[in-house]
């Protein structure tokens, strides 16, 4: 035990990873054996994969551990001594341990134990989930984690924290499972906690303090007392044993336990007590323990794991592909989502390049043949590209089963790497069979098989490419820019854009190693020396095929096909082990933390625990004259009554395929009470009673589902809108924009909720005084950071969760689990943070899951829960919570609550299943029919009527602040999140410059020259592909940033901060300065380096050509997230979308060559009004003479006649056009992702 600060999640973590120091197992040293798998450290976030469910997460962990195997030796070895001692063991004890044994099924005994043990069974066949997807409760998930640790037979267990968001009983039954684990298996399992309860504290065996990182007490837990007060501490009554130990250190608690009349009190510091310990007989004690070194020879040889894995390559394998198949089941619909965009966007290809058209006669067709072949090996490698995203998702989880021994990283990496195999061929076999023969490619049999066979490698080469980068950046927005990277490298020296010929000498090693190089040509290849391009032609004695290769620099001998195939194979395979590799070696990215400052001399020297206790006894009394420190406006005091609530949602899939004819499932049922002013009421129950369902149904937080009933607001029917103003709700994941400090975020939601009339100055004080009334004002600076790598500890998260709902003074409050991983004392401040809120008069509900007996009677009425969510206890708790002990006792077959008990504790043990089916009667049915219940009624009768002179609550305007405001606070927030965010900031600049160098360098002095059209060709493919490149990689960069911060908007707007629009507007803005700063990065550089015409016109049109294309393409990139429930899904749309654009913007396929059918798309393509705009602003009137196959005149007919650039358009200025259509498209698609904000809502609740 110890404070969150003791650094004890380090200690747990140092046992497991060893830094300094000596630590050996059964006298072994770390070396000697395998300590990942002899142990296993339960960490306090929970990562799981959402898709799957708790069996299929916890049989996986089962297979990986070798659980039948270990249970097999076992039984081995035990049958052996059976026989030996003549023992006949119990027939059910002997069924289990044999069935245990048994590997290879589909799902274990042992599984099915765990889960019973840990009170998963229930949920068993429900996912996991996360924040977006609706899996199982919090608490269910914290018990996930540990479950899958302990499926399998590791006897040794670090525990951190495992009790977060668990009720008591739940902790209470999983540490008492675990000490019988304990004692019977002979097992070693240190576990830290935050907030035991007496009655699982006195549990444990030996205790281990640590503050400060000192030890300051280990052994014996029946001890700790004699020990402490041996140096003059002692134990109040009526205070449990683990809150007083974390408090007898802090500098503000220490002095109220001080007990030795004979000298006066002073500070005791840690250091004095940890000497103190070291002299005393129980640190001598443990001394003489580690003199004694463990004798080696008594260790059985299979206590320490010798060897890495638990099981055999092949059985590692087969778990690991069984996974990954569930998996792509589960994703089945983003797969399918998938092929079908290949078959839509091959539709496309085909129907613009229709055989009806296309005449294999000349040269000049020729290039339209290699457009579309071109375009096809694109299109693949760009489909490879939704492949990062997936794969970092699933990093956390991969690294957490790695470092445990579950598998070695090749049996991840090469059993997807196999099933991404049938993938491949599926999606070259539906492009080739759209396109092929309907583009008119050469038709004998055998080249279409050779025509899918490069588009499927050129597929695995691009899955393995990204698979790599996603590896090794390990971070969205890193492998989002090396990718882009890499694939800009790979398409500008492929040798379509920029031949081979015209390749500058220090760029020709980029287009050797470029994997297009190899893939043009073998694809080529297989087309021009097919028998009807055999024709001799009109220009030269060869024959066409021969000249159309000839002249774009291909080779012309057959063997590069088989050559190209099998170099992009070992591409590859190389690709692919680089994987391996980095999964294999490379760790996840680590982030700083915030430290908690010590406690400093000048701190206010009244107790928490002191305060808290006070709030127990002294509140009830002193409700009148309220102490009502800490809020300085006024608010309107409200009463909330709800009667028969009733709550229903969609019967789940997994349920209904069992058989159950219901469509509906019910998760409340008539659920009637009264909530208020002044009074501070507890929503109690076992994990899974529906009491974050009842919140969520009274607050208005829920987006699904069915609700029935009568909810009433001081006597007037809730309406959501006014209701959202004058509520505030702290939900149980404290989700915050990670890069502003605390100070902003309060500042942030104090001038978006405060009514306008407040002053600036009144404003400011009040965000103090709640940051001082929540003890944040000593963190004021601090970063809030991402849940569980960076930033702020989980207790200060917490605390700043309920201080942006305090800063909008409202008179109603929701709390969902305040105190669930907090330790006894940070849940105390978080306790006095409430009290004192209920103390001016308004209305507080709080859900609560492991109250101490301090905590739980700071409160003043109950609602207690069971499942099916239904109520069986409602009303007062009483002076020591006496009105409540009393109705329990007062039921027949209840046994009394021992003394010093804690009452929150008891009352959930008494009225579980069990003991319902032992008393043989339903506790909800006695609530029915109480006096208690019958008193809940007569107060909902009292408070549904208005009282006299009291009007429904109205306002002007749903928001507390007009638009511009709104938009205004918006954008300064957003601009602290952009400007703090350099690894996509300062990301998007270095990429910017180097693709600029990247294509000054290959374009070098190509602006100038203007010989033949080819030149003229490469010049426009220098420009078309700068368009494209840096504009997908800003599209797909912003969309991991504006994902994170779309799970913050949902909580604001929720609360009615702003409107979706304020937001979409503020959140569009801040990127112009960033584009702006691009822009003219990338212009400068390229503009000079590929030597253009010097004139400052031009040079601006430049400029603002590019700072349009960048824009629309970052609101494109923002319109496919806002418009999708996840990045990956937004993802895979922008690659189909960027294909279509890429074929259509007139420069694979000129004007005149598009079909009746597309010109309109040709027309609504924006990267075409890029090239249109760039190139006729640069060249449009240029009049030098050039020449080229099948053309002579000067520049400016030549961009007419084949591109069908023209200097006019029906009379208007072809730049100016293009620059107001651009500015038009960059309006959509903001407007689009505006809208999208405001209409749609991914959250499932």
């Amino acid at each position: 035990m110890s404070h969150p600060s003791s650094s004890y999640c380090f200690f747990v973590c140092l046992l497991f990873l060893q830094k300094t120091g000596s630590i050996t197992y059964n006298g072994h040293e770390i070396d000697e054996f395998y300590v990942r798998r002899t142990s296993a450290y339960i960490s306090q976030t929970d990562n799981h994969i959402p898709e799957l469910t708790v069996r299929e997460t916890l049989d996986f962990g089962a297979r990986c551990q070798g659980a039948e195997e270990g249970f097999a030796e076992y039984t081995k070895d035990l049958g052996h001594l059976e026989n030996e001692r003549n023992i006949r063991p119990s027939p059910e004890i002997d069924a289990f341990m044999k069935a245990s044994s048994v590997g290879g099924k589909k799902h274990s005994v042992n599984t099915d134990y765990i889960l019973k043990v840990l009170g998963l069974d229930v949920c068993s066949d429900t996912i996991v989930g996360n924040e977006m997807t609706r899996g199982v409760s919090g608490g269910q998930r914290k018990r996930v984690t540990t479950g899958e640790m302990i499926v399998g037979p590791r006897k040794t267990l670090f525990m951190d924290e495992i009790s977060t968001g668990l009720d008591s009983s739940t902790t209470y039954q999983i540490v008492k499972c675990i000490k019988n684990f304990v004692h019977q298996m002979e097992a070693t399992v240190l576990m830290a906690l935050l907030q035991p309860a007496p009655e699982t504290f006195e549990l444990f065996d030996d205790l281990v303090l640590l503050s400060e990182g000192h030890v300051i007490y280990e052994g014996p837990r029946e001890d700790v007392l004699e020990f402490f007060e041996s140096i003059g501490f002692q134990l109040p009554p009526r205070k449990g044993i683990a809150d007083f130990l974390q408090e007898v250190t802090s500098k503000k608690d220490q002095a109220q336990y001080w007990a030795d009349p004979s000298k006066p009190y002073e500070f005791i510091s840690v250091r004095e007590i940890a000497e103190a310990f070291r002299s005393s007989r129980f640190g001598r004690y443990m001394d003489s323990l580690q003199a004694h070194p463990y004798d080696k020879s008594k260790c059985h040889p299979s206590a320490l794991a010798q060897k890495k894995y638990a099981v055999s390559k092949l059985e590692v394998t087969k778990a690991c592909f069984n996974r990954e198949v569930l998996l792509i089941k589960r994703h089945s619909f983003l797969y399918i989502f998938r092929t079908f965009q290949v078959a839509f966007v091959g539709f496309v290809t085909c129907t613009v390049f229709l055989r009806t058209r296309l005449h294999p006669t000349d040269e000049s067709y020729g290039s339209l043949y290699l457009s579309a072949l071109f375009f096809g090996l694109v299109h693949m490698m760009f489909n490879g590209f939704s492949e990062l995203p997936l794969m970092i998702s699933r990093l956390p989880v991969f690294y957490k089963q790695r470092d445990n021994l579950f598998y070695p990283a090749w049996a991840w990496s090469f059993t997807s790497w196999i099933l991404r195999v049938p993938y491949s061929v599926i999606e070259a076999l539906i492009w080739a069979a759209v396109v092929y023969y309907s583009v008119g490619f050469a038709p004998a049999a055998g080249r279409f098989f050779r025509y899918i066979f490069i588009l499927f490698v050129v597929h695995q080469m691009a899955l393995g490419l990204f698979g790599m980068m996603a590896s090794i950046a390990r971070d969205m927005v890193l492998a989002n820019t090396f990718g882009s990277a890499a694939l800009l490298i790979i398409f500008l020296l492929g040798g379509f854009i920029v031949p081979k010929g015209m390749i500058k000498p220090w760029w020709i090693w980029g287009y050797w190693l470029s994997p297009l190089t190899y893939g043009q040509r073998a694809i080529t290849i297989n087309e021009f020396t097919a028998s009807r391009w055999m024709k001799k032609s009109a220009i030269g004695n060869n024959t066409v095929g021969y000249n159309i290769l000839v002249s774009n620099n291909l080779p012309v001998d057959d063997y590069w096909y088989w050559a190209g195939a099998g170099i992009l194979i070992l591409y590859a395979i190389f690709f692919n082990s680089m994987v391996t590799l980095a999964l294999a070696y490379l760790n996840p990215l680590q982030k700083a933390r915030t430290i908690i400052p010590l406690d400093d001399d000048g701190s206010d020297k009244n107790s928490v625990s002191n305060q808290v206790s006070e709030m127990s006894t002294n509140s009830r009394s002193r409700r009148g004259n309220g102490n009502t420190k800490g809020m300085i406006l006024p608010f309107q005091p409200l009463t909330m009554t709800f009667h028969n609530v009733n709550y229903y949602v969609d019967m789940p899939k997994e349920i209904r395929n069992q058989g159950i004819a219901e469509t509906k499932l019910q998760l409340l049922s008539d659920v009637s009470g009264v909530f208020s002013p002044g009074v501070l009421t507890a929503l109690v129950g076992s994990s899974g009673a529906g009491k974050t369902t009842l919140m969520d149904v009274l607050a208005g937080r829920k987006t699904g589902g069915y609700i029935e009933g009568d909810i009433k607001i001081s006597g007037y029917p809730k309406e959501q809108q006014t209701f959202a103003r004058i509520s505030g709700y702290v939900e149980q994941n404290d989700i915050h924009s990670p890069q502003v400090t605390i100070e902003e975020s309060l500042w942030f939601s104090a001038s978006l909720r405060l009514p306008k009339e407040i002053s600036i100055d009144k404003r400011r004080e009040f965000v103090e005084q709640v940051m001082k009334l929540v003890e944040l004002d000593s963190l004021r600076y601090a970063l809030v950071g991402m849940p569980g790598s960076s930033g702020l500890s989980t207790e200060q998260r917490k605390r700043l969760t309920i201080a942006v709902e305090l800063v909008a003074n409202p008179s109603i409050i929701f709390m969902d689990e305040p105190t669930s991983g907090l330790d006894a004392r940070a849940a105390a401040i978080v306790m006095r943070t409430v009290r004192n809120t209920v103390d001016t008069g308004r209305t507080v509900v709080c859900t609560i899951h492991q109250p101490s007996i301090d905590i739980f009677e700071a409160f003043d009425e109950l609602l207690l829960m069971k499942r099916g969510g239904r109520v069986i206890y409602g009303g007062k708790i009483g002076v020591h919570s006496q009105t409540l002990i009393d109705y329990f006792q007062g039921i027949t077959g209840v046994p009394p609550i021992p003394s010093g008990y804690n009452p929150a504790t008891w009352v959930l043990e008494v009225t579980t299943p069990a003991v319902e089916e032992r008393i043989g009667s339903d506790f909800a049915e006695i609530y029915k029919n109480s006096a208690q219940f019958r008193g809940v009624e007569a107060s909902i009768l009292e408070f549904e009527h208005p009282p006299a002179g009291f009007q429904p609550l109205k306002f002007d305007t749903i928001y507390s602040q007009n638009p511009l405001s709104q938009f205004y606070l918006c954008l300064w927030k957003q601009n602290l999140v952009y400007w703090r965010s350099p690894s996509y900031n300062a990301m998007r600049m270095y990429f910017t410059t180097i693709s600029a160098l990247i294509f000054g360098s290959v374009f070098w002095d190509i602006g100038s020259k203007r010989s033949s059209t080819q030149e003229l060709f490469v010049l426009m493919g220098a420009l078309y592909s700068a368009c494209l490149f840096l504009g997908v990689n800003n599209a797909s960069s912003v969309q991991p940033i504006v994902s994170i911060e779309r799970t913050v908007f949902y909580r604001e707007k929720a609360a009615g901060m702003y409107t979706p629009l304020a937001y979409g507007a503020a959140q569009g803005l801040v990127e112009i300065p960033y584009i702006a700063v691009q822009t003219i990065v990338f212009g400068l550089i390229t503009y000079f380096m590929v030597n253009f015409e010097k004139t400052a016109g031009k040079f601006l049109l430049y400029l603002l050509f590019m700072f349009l294309t960048f824009t629309y393409f970052t609101f494109y990139g923002m319109m496919a997230v806002g418009l999708t429930p996840s990045q990956q899904f937004a993802a895979v749309i922008s690659s189909a979308f960027y294909s279509l654009w890429n074929l259509l913007s007139g420069f694979l396929i000129p004007k005149s060559h598009i079909p009746g059918w597309w010109i309109w798309f040709y027309y609504i393509c924006p990267v075409q009004w890029t090239l249109r705009g760039i190139i006729t602003s640069q060249l449009g009137d240029v009049e030098t003479r050039i020449v080229g196959p099948g053309f002579e005149g000067t520049v400016k007919e030549y961009l007419s006649v084949t591109l069908g650039y023209d200097q006019k358009i029906n009379g208007i200025s072809s730049v100016g056009l293009s620059v107001i259509v651009l500015i038009a498209f960059i309006l959509v698609f903001f407007g689009s992702f505006a809208a999208s904000v405001k209409l749609l809502n991914f959250q499932k609740r």
